[in-house]
């Protein structure tokens, strides 16, 4: 049975960030679903459009081993903005699956009270906010941090390393090698 990721996203959202995790995870045979709010067609911060697999609505309540969250802005403001992103990401913290964010994602992270006393990392611009948000977090400048379930990385320059974590995760550290061995020529 493959593992299911989900990975929402909307306006503003840092593309490398989203394109190298979903493709790093779907090189490792998991089954990814992208998800915008409204299941249409989303532009991240470069201008660049990215298709939804799905809409949130459609996907939320379905089982996932994992949920990803990328970052950029206005992309993780919004995410922690929206009752459905909480309320999954919360669902499954508690259940003790894995959720992951980079970049300002770990922000939102934050904003739903899932990092009291975690081991985490983000973009610098969003630390003192992850950290008037949640003054328990012990923070890194580590390129990835894993504490749990949680899995936190820097950003678009981590992007690469973040996603053969989360491919650790949920497969193995030989899946994760082959794949570092194989897009690293």
């Amino acid at each position: 049975m493959y593992k299911k990721v989900l990975v929402p996203f909307t306006t503003g959202v840092e593309e490398i960030e989203l394109v190298a995790i979903v493709d790093i995870l779907r090189r490792a045979d998991l089954e990814v679903t992208l998800a915008s709010f409204d299941g249409k067609p989303v532009t991240g911060r470069s201008n660049i459009v990215i298709h939804a697999d799905d809409s949130l609505q459609n996907t939320a309540s379905q089982h996932w081993d994992m949920l990803v969250l990328p970052g950029g802005l206005p992309n993780a403001d919004l995410l922690a903005q929206d009752p459905v992103v909480r309320a999954l990401a919360t669902r499954m913290a508690n259940d003790g699956q894995y959720v992951a964010a980079i970049c300002a994602a770990p922000k939102t992270l934050a904003s739903f009270g899932l990092l009291k006393d975690k081991h985490i990392t983000s973009h610098p611009s969003v630390k003192e906010s992850i950290q008037q948000l949640e003054p328990s977090v012990i923070y890194s400048e580590d390129a990835v941090v894993h504490d749990g379930t949680i899995i936190t990385s820097r950003g678009a320059g981590t992007a690469i390393p973040f996603a053969l974590t989360l491919v650790t995760m949920l497969t193995s550290k030989e899946t994760s090698n082959q794949i570092k061995s194989a897009i690293l020529g």
